[in-house]
């Protein structure tokens, strides 16, 4: 079982960057692809970023292509995501989730998801 924690959201103005950050307390990390996902106000929750097990693999949602990169370091049971060139739209709240298996941008097959972290936006 993984215990998912986000870290690293905030308020900041378009066109800067935020890293975040989703430590996993489970010692079987690596056996997860990762996603990031995120959740605008009176909005769904809505697919971002996901990364294989061995981090081969990443995908992301059209609107983040070329200015969000998702990675992961095994040996700190972490996964990031590098946000740059950040616009108001990307305000939410993100999550980090886990599943064992191939990565995928579906919400509903992961199995563990973190409590969230702000990232507001300012035009």
């Amino acid at each position: 079982q993984e215990h998912l924690v986000e870290s690293g959201g905030g308020l900041v103005q378009a066109g800067d960057s935020l890293r975040l950050s989703c430590a996993a307390s489970g010692r079987t990390f690596a056996n997860y692809a990762m996603g990031w996902f995120r959740q605008a106000p009176g909005k769904e929750r809505e697919f971002v970023a996901v990364i294989s097990r061995r981090g081969g693999v990443t995908d992301y949602t059209d609107s983040v292509k070329g200015r969000f990169t998702i990675s992961r370091d095994n040996a700190k049971n972490t996964v990031y995501l590098q946000m740059n060139s950040l616009k108001p739209e990307d305000t939410a709240v993100y999550y980090c989730a886990a599943r064992q298996g191939v990565t995928t941008a579906i919400l509903n097959e992961y199995d563990y998801w973190g409590q969230g972290t702000q990232v507001t936006v300012s035009s």
